[in-house]
């Protein structure tokens, strides 16, 4: 029986290896390209990357809410600061090497073959975005032999969060060099973002660099660098502004909208921090950053509680977010003309780049009340009030403080900055897990089993991996 079983098996792989001969040249379309154009993967890593950032996992539960900015009136656990460690590792980790980092560098890969110059500097701004994204979260992190699977590097090594800057700002200036040689298109419809406008990518990658510039700038003397940066193109206005503005309708609306509109999530609101600076302000961005409650009132909720006093904080008697940000077609910001200009108006206070701290203080308020749909006028009635008027005694925290109001719906970057000035100055949430709030997110675990070598250094070199274990541009 074994010597007929045999038999066919022989008689099987004859039968395959005849087969075999011709296969690949009857069975390939000469229609269909090998290699697909550097372009047509823009819009994919634009999409995931802005859908990572502004799912209410993320951008939601672990950046408006640790910000300050929303509350919850139920489902508050990450809220009081433990996240999931699923959304740690899929929606963030997993989404922004996968997808972000390793596709933008297939696009600067793909784009150099074609010599195009043009989406070559896209695919650096993609990597970059991604890894400034990572290491702002999680500090040290794979950079240098991150993505290289294809070499043989399943375990990467970690780097420290300033060589992962600096491999970032070289990224960036890379990229600026290739815009500016504007040799090759980007086709619009390839790119959600920009539309194939490289004279904005130029300015995105420039302005992206500035963020990064002060971000570091409490461990590094980066005046210098800041300084020459003023002389390149960077954002003038809301119109160049890196923004993805989402369609009409599920599954490419705006992830805020899909989750507390589509999918009926009214548990999130508004923080009564927020509230109650918007109303000491006599800010009238109140009313679009928040609606009413059922009582016609403004009122928001403190962060936290275990078990939410329903008579105090109810789905009815606290506000629910404005509906400008609950729009389908909101936009999902990376990087806004307002926060650039807070930026510089930061760097211009400290004396790191020439100009007037108050001329790009007043900047920012009106770029950001444009952008909710107020006039320069209102900006300027604003600004030109004793609690708002711009002094350079108290003029970093009002900086500050007015960034955090302009990055409204920005979680991520909204909790990022504040981790990284002190302003506005807020208490951790109540009844929470931990006593602070978190300084980062921790590693997911799959790093830990996977890649145990690479963590455990990683570990020895920033600390703790703990939510409180502060990165290195904290200290």
């Amino acid at each position: 029986m074994k010597k007929i079983a045999l038999s066919f098996i022989l008689l099987g792989s004859l039968f395959v290896t005849s087969c075999d001969k011709g296969f690949e040249e009857l069975n390939t379309n000469p229609n269909s390209p090998v290699v697909v154009p550097a372009h047509l993967l823009i819009n994919d890593v634009v999409f995931s990357a802005t859908n990572s950032m502004y799912s209410t996992f993320v951008g939601g539960d672990m950046g408006e809410c640790w910000a300050q900015h929303w509350s919850k009136v139920q489902y508050n656990d990450e809220e009081r600061y433990s996240p999931r460690n699923n959304v740690l590792e899929v929606t963030v980790w997993k989404t922004l090497y996968e997808d972000v980092v390793a596709g933008g560098k297939s696009v600067e890969k793909l784009a150099a073959a074609e010599e195009n110059s043009s989406v070559e500097g896209v695919g650096l701004v993609l990597q970059a975005y991604g890894y400034a994204v990572l290491t702002d979260m999680f500090g040290d992190i794979p950079f240098s032999e991150a993505t290289r699977a294809d070499e043989g590097i399943f375990a990467p090594k970690y780097d420290s969060q300033q060589d992962v800057y600096t491999g970032i700002l070289a990224m960036l200036d890379q990229a600026n060099t290739l815009f500016a040689a504007d040799n090759g298109t980007i086709p619009s419809t390839s790119d959600i973002l920009y539309s194939g406008d490289v004279s904005k990518w130029r300015k995105f990658a420039n302005s992206l660099k500035f963020r990064c510039l002060m971000r570091m700038s409490g461990e590094v003397n980066v005046a210098t660098q800041l300084q020459e940066l003023m002389s390149r193109p960077m954002f003038t206005s809301n119109d160049d502004e890196a923004k993805l503005v989402y369609l009409g309708a599920d599954p490419s609306a705006n992830p805020i909208f899909e989750t507390i509109v589509f999918g009926n999530r009214n548990e999130f609101k508004v923080n009564s921090v927020l509230v109650d600076m918007l109303t000491d302000l006599s800010d009238p961005r109140l009313e679009i950053y928040a609606q009413p409650n059922t009582d016609g009132e403004y009122r928001g909720k403190p962060s936290g509680y275990a078990n939410v006093p329903n008579d105090d904080y109810d789905y009815n008697n606290v506000s629910p977010i404005g509906t400008r940000y609950l729009e389908a077609t909101a936009p999902g910001y990376w990087m806004s003309f307002s926060e650039l200009s807070f930026l510089m108006a930061e760097a211009a206070q400290k004396g790191y780049i020439t100009g007037d701290a108050k001329t790009y203080y007043e900047q920012g308020i009106t770029a950001s009340f444009e952008a909710n749909g107020l006039s320069s006028a209102d900006a300027a009635d604003y600004y030109g009030q004793g609690t708002v008027a711009y002094s350079s005694a108290s003029g970093l925290q009002q900086i500050a403080e007015q960034n955090w109001l302009g990055l409204f719906c920005q979680g991520v970057e909204a909790w990022t900055e504040w981790r990284r000035t002190g302003f506005p100055v807020l208490s951790p949430a109540f009844e929470s897990f931990i006593p602070t709030i978190p300084a980062r997110y921790t590693y997911p675990g799959i790093e830990q089993s996977v890649n145990t070598a690479s963590y455990d250094a990683a570990v020895a070199n920033q600390g703790p991996n703990l939510l409180t274990t502060k990165v290195w541009w904290m200290n």
